[in-house]
């Protein structure tokens, strides 16, 4: 597409802890959009439990997991502010360094597009980025909340050129196979002296046992 440039992508989220399933989302991404991937680890996620792991500990595990994928990177910036980590705030800073013209894309999990209309400020997001959404088996994307379905409507599109033509605003399906990881599942297993690693990077593996996290023994 004439005028395409590509797109700064960061993909948010707790992290907590990182599992195969994180790693192929950020992964697809990164094939979709023929780009470098920034994971984002949230370090006071507001709309949500407290974390199991520490903002730092949960940074350090992503750091692990992407030592054999040069696509991705982690982008520690919203464990350097206080208070909430408001993902409007975190794409404002981004914005800022890029330009107003460098296409801006936010990766982000189906389940929590589906509650988008109750973060902070979420309408500004849409002048900030674009919404790549990954598609997870169980949550449909075809039915939502009426505020949310009416702010999104006119900003579908299912032709990823567009999210490197316009700087943002628009919102893009990412269908992923079939995948069974969920970090709480993860957290869960640990907690219930359970199997649970065939899910996580070894590297993962062996700084969540050597830390006792999520009440590992």
């Amino acid at each position: 597409m004439t005028g395409a440039t590509p797109p700064r992508v960061l993909y948010g989220g707790t992290f907590d802890p990182v599992h195969a399933g994180h790693l192929a989302v950020a992964e697809a991404a990164a094939d979709l959009l023929h780009v470098d991937v920034y994971l984002v680890p949230s370090a006071d996620p507001p709309l949500r439990t407290a974390p199991g792991a520490s903002a730092e500990q949960r940074a350090a595990m992503l750091e692990l997991a992407i030592e054999h994928h040069p696509r991705l990177h982690v982008d520690r910036r919203e464990l350097g502010r206080e208070g909430p980590s408001w993902t409007v705030d975190t794409l404002s800073e981004v914005r800022s360094e890029i330009g107003p013209e460098t296409p801006l894309v936010w990766v982000l999990g189906a389940d929590a597009f589906r509650h988008l209309h109750r973060w902070h400020d979420w309408r500004g997001i849409f002048a900030l980025a674009h919404l790549l959404v990954a598609a997870r088996p169980g949550h449909a994307m075809d039915r939502f909340e009426p505020e949310l379905e009416s702010a999104v409507a006119t900003r579908w599109t299912d032709d990823p050129a567009w999210l490197s033509a316009a700087p943002a605003g628009l919102v893009l399906k990412l269908d992923l196979s079939p995948r069974r990881e969920a970090a709480s599942t993860v957290r869960a297993r640990i907690a219930s002296g359970l199997r649970w690693d065939a899910d996580t990077p070894p590297a993962v593996v062996a700084y969540i046992r050597k830390y006792s996290l999520y009440g590992h023994p």
